[in-house]
């Protein structure tokens, strides 16, 4: 699992990235029939955005992730909101063979990998999650929407323009949020011998340009981080070229892929 998402761009990403309705944390919850006595993993958790609204709904939530700063916002985050049940920890997809240790030989409810999975290796993943999980858990991968650059709307094509003349190079970058980064998804899970299944959650929401431009940043690795000037011009860009628009709304689609454990697969 690839880090680099430090420093500025930890901060636009929890300042500016969209987070979850309760649709859809009611979708888990029923999937993997969550109650107040499970543990959740959340693999490449961020700075929180699905962790620690998991958290109201079970015993414990532990967040993984292999950037430090982004685990330092998810933490400040939790003790703000007054979530006490949320553990953060350094580390990627391929440190969840040691969990069981950690975790004191208690299963795992659901694992879930929510906008992350492009940077995992699916099958190693889905078959380690196998032995910490309880029968009826399971892996949930999530894909909060598309990319705000490739989206079908008059501002999503205007934003990838200027994005594009910002860059110096055509932006076709989907994050494996298409259905071809599904298929992926599902024939990895079903090859790993969890029963699968799918859902979504879709609704409309307010996006402002701030969140947009922050969006953007919040996809760039620190070293390819624009410099504040360039960041600025860039607003500026995106500004005029919605016409002075301040808000536009952006169609969500919240796609929920599910491996589910049957009786006996914690075993391995």
């Amino acid at each position: 699992m690839a880090t680099g998402f430090g420093g500025t761009v930890a901060t636009y990403y929890a300042r500016h990235r969209r987070g979850y309705p309760p649709e859809v944390l009611d979708a888990l919850a029923a999937a993997f029939q969550l109650d107040a006595d499970d543990t959740v993993v959340d693999l490449g958790c961020g700075t929180g955005q699905l962790s620690i609204p998991l958290a109201d709904r079970v015993s414990t939530v532990v967040g993984i992730d292999p950037e430090p700063d982004m685990l330092a916002i998810a933490r400040r985050t939790a003790l703000d909101r007054g979530t006490a049940n949320a553990t953060w920890v350094l580390g990627s997809d391929s440190d969840v063979p040691a969990l069981s240790r950690l975790l004191g030989g208690r299963t795992v409810g659901v694992l879930t990998v929510a906008v992350a999975i492009h940077f995992m290796d699916r099958d190693t993943l889905f078959e380690a999650a196998r032995p910490l999980l309880r029968p009826g858990g399971g892996i949930a991968v999530v894909t909060n929407g598309e990319p705000l650059w490739t989206q079908d709307t008059e501002w999503s094509l205007a934003l990838r323009g200027c994005l594009e003349r910002m860059l110096g190079h055509p932006v076709t970058a989907r994050c494996q949020t298409d259905e071809e980064g599904r298929r992926r998804n599902r024939e990895a899970i079903v090859r790993a011998g969890y029963r699968y299944e799918e859902t979504s959650v879709r609704y409309d929401a307010p996006l402002t340009v701030d969140d947009m431009v922050g969006g953007v940043f919040s996809a760039m690795s620190a070293e390819r981080l624009p410099s504040s000037r360039q960041r600025a011009a860039f607003a500026a860009d995106v500004r005029d070229a919605l016409g002075g628009v301040d808000v536009v709304t952006e169609p969500v689609v919240v796609r929920l892929q599910y491996g589910i454990a049957g009786p006996g697969m914690g075993s391995g």
